[in-house]
């Protein structure tokens, strides 16, 4: 049988893939603990910076394989979530290249992303309330922080899709290519990020990440514990270093 997640590094990017594209990509138990894995292989690697998730061909995910759920398999990861992602994304910045559908626990893998490029036909929803179950794989969570609230819960209650245009416009989706080329366009997306210090870029998304949790007085103290060792690394120095002599940085992530 295929691996049903598969993952290639790309310079100091991994792609990582989805691959059950007869299933409509949709997760079962062994793809949640592959998608698992791949996440740590992205944190635990220095040399990797970014990674990009993706789905083989048509679909980027269709939620979880239901024919696995009745079987009692779940694609649920014990205190990480679905596809062992939703509840504790990678530290590192993740980005999501997706062609088709993006619906249901698909769509709440792209949620967990930190960026989304998306094909011209692609479509976003969670349909769940059509099959009387609950969004619980963050969509519930999050799509109300990250999209107008009415405008969430429209998508969260009647479950239709939404175009790839529209969820740019709501801000959902970073960037809108060319059909086939979601994944392309997000190497450039993710060579951009990789191109800057890695401390800087993992710290900057932490902060981010966080910083809504944290009350106005209490959050300058918070980002200066998280900054401070960036700014005493050896990267930093590189950098200034590197801007002065009109040459590219070398980091070394320390």
């Amino acid at each position: 049988m295929a691996e049903p997640v598969l993952v290639e590094r790309h310079d100091h990017i991994l792609i990582i893939t989805i691959n059950r594209p007869e299933m409509k990509n949709a997760l079962n138990g062994a793809a949640a603990r592959s998608l698992a894995a791949a996440a740590d292989e992205l944190d635990a690697d220095d040399d990797l910076r970014v990674g990009i998730l993706t789905g083989a061909g048509a679909t980027f995910c269709s939620g979880m394989d239901l024919k696995a759920f009745l079987a009692g398999d779940r694609p649920n990861i014990p205190g990480r979530g679905f596809g062992g992602i939703t509840n504790v994304p990678p530290r590192k910045p993740l980005i999501a290249a997706v062609e088709g559908w993006a619906v249901a626990g698909g769509f709440e893998l792209m949620l967990a992303c930190d960026l989304a490029v998306a094909g011209q036909g692609s479509r976003f929803g969670v349909p769940e309330v059509k099959r009387a179950l609950v969004a619980g794989g963050g969509a519930a969570i999050l799509l109300p922080r990250r999209i107008p609230y009415a405008v969430a819960l429209e998508m969260l209650l009647t479950g239709d899709p939404i175009s790839a245009d529209r969820a740019a416009a709501l801000g959902l989706v970073n960037r809108v290519a060319p059909d086939g080329q979601a994944l392309d366009c997000a190497l450039e997306l993710a060579a951009a990020i990789a191109a800057n210090g890695p401390l800087a870029v993992a710290v900057t998304k932490q902060i981010a990440f966080q910083a809504a949790d944290w009350t106005l007085p209490e959050s300058w103290q918070r980002q200066a514990e998280l900054y401070k060792p960036v700014f005493e690394s050896q990267d930093a120095q590189e950098g200034a270093r590197a801007f002065a002599e009109k040459r590219p940085p070398v980091w070394q992530g320390r």
